[in-house]
């Protein structure tokens, strides 16, 4: 089996990757409801790497939660959007120097739980900031930490007859500031780390996207990773 990395370079709009993963878990979910002859092979799994333009998103525990004002006051005069998502979880930022990775697979097909893939994500985000020098841990909250009251890497997922869309936001080198603005992920009396503010200098997102996707790969017993192609949109 082979898995497809969708690296999508420079700085994107949420809306324009929430757009591409839409059409791949399409995809993918077409495949599940009509499968092909026994010979041709399923949609490989995809993991999508990316950053964002500024923008808090919202999972559904937050849906109707957020007054005009908080809305008006985070997006601070149009330097961030502010945007529903499917994921579960609260409200976060996402924005540039913070590795978002959004993996697409079929859970059944990989015989995978979904308490077991949350634990395979944090896995991966963990190993990931060993390459770098940086521990990280789990704690009772979700996300990845280097201390009980750091958080390096927030989770939120989805998940449609087995097959995962959203993921992890690992913070590179984000400007810290932004995450000042809100209580992230509803965590009071926590703060927000990246590998930069951990001492990791010249720390680039492209390339701690491509060790993210490694580290996945192994854990879901991927030999091959193969840049995604136009055509695996393709629905």
């Amino acid at each position: 089996m082979r898995l497809s990395h969708f690296a999508i370079p420079g700085v994107s709009k949420y809306q324009d990757v929430a757009s591409i993963q839409d059409r791949l878990v399409s995809r993918l979910l077409a495949y599940k409801a009509h499968p092909r002859p026994p010979q041709s092979e399923p949609p490989r799994p995809t993991i999508m790497t990316a950053q964002f333009h500024p923008v808090y998103t919202y999972g559904r525990r937050d849906i109707g939660s957020v007054s005009e004002e908080q809305l008006k006051y985070l997006r601070d005069g149009g330097r961030a959007d502010f945007v529903e998502a499917l994921r579960g979880g609260q409200t976060t930022f996402h924005g540039p120097g913070q590795l978002v990775a959004y993996p697409i697979i079929d859970l059944k097909r990989h015989g995978i739980s979904p308490r077991d893939y949350v634990c395979l994500l944090e896995r991966s985000v963990i190993a990931t900031c060993a390459r770098y020098g940086i521990k990280g841990m789990t704690t009772e909250n979700p996300g990845v930490w280097t201390t009980p009251e750091k958080k390096i890497a927030a989770l939120g997922i989805h998940l449609r007859r087995h097959v995962t869309s959203h993921g992890i936001g690992l913070n590179v080198c984000t400007d810290l500031w932004w995450f000042e603005r809100i209580v992230a992920c509803g965590l009071e009396g926590k703060k927000t780390t990246s590998l930069e503010a951990e001492g990791v200098r010249g720390g680039i997102v492209e390339e701690v996207g491509r060790a993210f996707v490694e580290e996945m790969a192994s854990r879901l017993e991927i030999e091959k990773i193969v840049p995604a192609v136009e055509k695996d949109l393709e629905i």
